[in-house]
């Protein structure tokens, strides 16, 4: 009988994609072999997180890789939240791979190997902060993230990529050196300790208003989360290739800021002293805020890539407000929103970059009359489209319906307006762009009232026309991921559930 995954296994998650990477650079004069490397990465890292899931809650997994001094170390352990963002962010990496491989080479981009080598150290620091057993690990594979993401985000190595590049990594490094460092050191002062803990570790240490002032550097500094004023970094990154921005937006980066916001909340602060402190109201508003404004701001941008940018930025603060309402369904609507956001913004930055290649288009108003010549691609688009709005039977109906019974156990009506709102906002920035495609006529064709024939309407349908199947694949699996999920949705949330005793029965 094999044994099962032990302490080990969290090291070895991190070093793999480590492994992977020095691969790259050794295979960096055989394209094929460089990008076989890359899968076989992914899929090993995949094999080696999901057995994870069949381990013995009630014996957490750690390993403790360096002790500097009491309450601060180099350490890894293994708890719900954490090991479904490691999940997520394994089981995509090999599809976001095979994608790459795909729009890499049709796109023409060049310097593959720097940009698959930086890939994997990207996802190596994913899985130390997903795994990370305090905050001073959090801390550092937070900010490795960053600068592994840096020359992805300056990769065409254009003035408008280098610029956009600046804008990310000074966002990036001043919040969470000026905000989150100083507030990781304060709650070492507080606690002696940044261990993550059940039940939190600032309970007692500090004044309600002291405990709000926390929180809000806290969730201020987390620039990966984007709230506002912070979130100017995610459009301007909109520069880098498409399968940097769904590594951005889905695999890793914005994932593992509202991951860490949830971790703080959770094991920092506490459900108990959330509540009794109101530490969180404040930053409640703000992320309500930044739900809104970025949504509205959405609705009125022409480039696809922006527009789904700022969908983005609104859809992380769902997290953000699920973590500051601190109440036990908006806190799992947290965690589920990070598996389900990832499924569906995922699946519509793969058709954005398949639109691209197939039919060099990048504006909303560009996309008229395509939906006959890509009907996988904007099928796709339209199911991801619909789970990202909340429109059941689809993964994401499950996070909305969550945070609004939050928002209602919270004693905050207020917010489920905000939602609503949202909601109604999501429609008018993502069903556009799939009704423009499969119901209006082509630039310059004639409309069907000028055709009464049909035959150039026939034409156009017969002329299929989609990205490489290493785009398409992809981009299928993942948007039946949207489908799918929907029935999972007790199995991803009892592990949680039962850590904290949230007594969770499913819906």
């Amino acid at each position: 009988m094999m044994p099962g995954p032990g302490p080990m296994t969290l090291l070895a998650a991190v070093l793999l994609p480590l492994a992977g990477a020095a691969a790259l650079l050794l295979l960096r004069r055989w394209p094929n072999l460089r990008e076989a490397a890359t899968l076989v990465s992914g899929l090993l890292l995949a094999a080696l997180v999901i057995p994870l899931w069949s381990t013995d809650p009630a014996q957490p997994l750690r390993f403790t890789l360096w002790q500097w001094m009491p309450g601060l170390s180099l350490a890894l352990e293994m708890e719900p939240l954490g090991l479904l963002f490691a999940t997520v962010a394994a089981c995509l990496w090999p599809i976001t791979s095979l994608y790459a491989i795909g729009y890499m080479r049709t796109a023409g981009e060049g310097h593959h190997t720097r940009f698959y080598t930086c890939f994997a150290i990207a996802i190596a620091a994913t899985m130390l902060i997903a795994f990370a057993a305090n905050g001073l690990t959090l801390f550092i594979g937070y900010e490795v993230l960053t600068l592994a993401t840096w020359p992805l985000v300056a990769h065409k190595g254009t003035a408008e990529a280098r610029r956009g590049a600046r804008i990310y990594l000074i966002t990036l490094l001043t919040t969470s050196i000026g905000l989150f460092l100083p507030a990781l050191v304060w709650t070492y002062a507080l606690t002696g300790t940044t261990d993550f803990r059940d039940g939190g570790i600032l309970a007692g240490t500090a004044p309600p208003f002291v405990l709000g002032i926390l929180y809000a550097l806290f969730l201020f500094g987390i620039g990966k989360a984007a709230l506002m004023p912070f979130h100017r970094w995610l459009p301007s990154a909109m520069v880098a290739p498409t399968p940097v921005s769904a590594l951005l937006h889905a695999v890793a980066v914005v994932k593992a800021g509202v991951f860490t916001v949830l971790k703080v909340t959770i094991y920092f602060f506490g459900m108990d002293t959330m509540r009794v402190s109101g530490a969180g109201e404040a930053m409640a508003w703000v992320a309500a805020f930044t739900i809104v404004v970025a949504a509205l701001i959405a609705v009125r941008e022409d480039n696809l890539k922006a527009r789904l940018a700022y969908s983005t930025i609104s859809q992380l603060s769902y997290i953000v407000l699920g973590a500051a309402l601190a109440t036990s369904d908006a806190l799992l609507e947290g965690a589920l929103h990070i598996v389900t956001h990832a499924a569906g913004k995922i699946t519509l930055f793969f058709c954005a970059g398949a639109i691209y290649l197939a039919a060099h288009k990048t504006r909303v108003s560009e996309l008229d009359g395509l939906g006959p010549q890509m009907p996988f691609t904007f099928a796709a688009f339209t199911l991801a489209a619909m789970s990202v709005i909340g429109l059941p039977p689809l993964a994401g109906s499950w996070d909305k319906l969550l945070l609004m019974e939050g928002a209602v156990e919270a004693g905050t009506p207020m917010m489920m307006g905000v939602l609503l709102v949202s909601s109604l906002l999501g429609v008018a920035y993502l069903m556009p762009i799939p009704i423009r495609a499969f119901f209006l006529p082509q630039h310059g064709a004639p409309a069907e009232a000028d055709d009464p024939s049909g035959e150039a309407r026939v034409g156009r349908r017969a002329k299929i026309r989609e990205a490489p199947l290493a785009c398409l694949i992809p981009l299928c699996l993942t948007a039946l991921a949207c489908f799918f999920l929907f029935f999972f949705e007790d199995q991803l949330l009892s592990p949680l559930a039962d850590r904290l005793g949230f007594g969770w029965e499913g819906k």
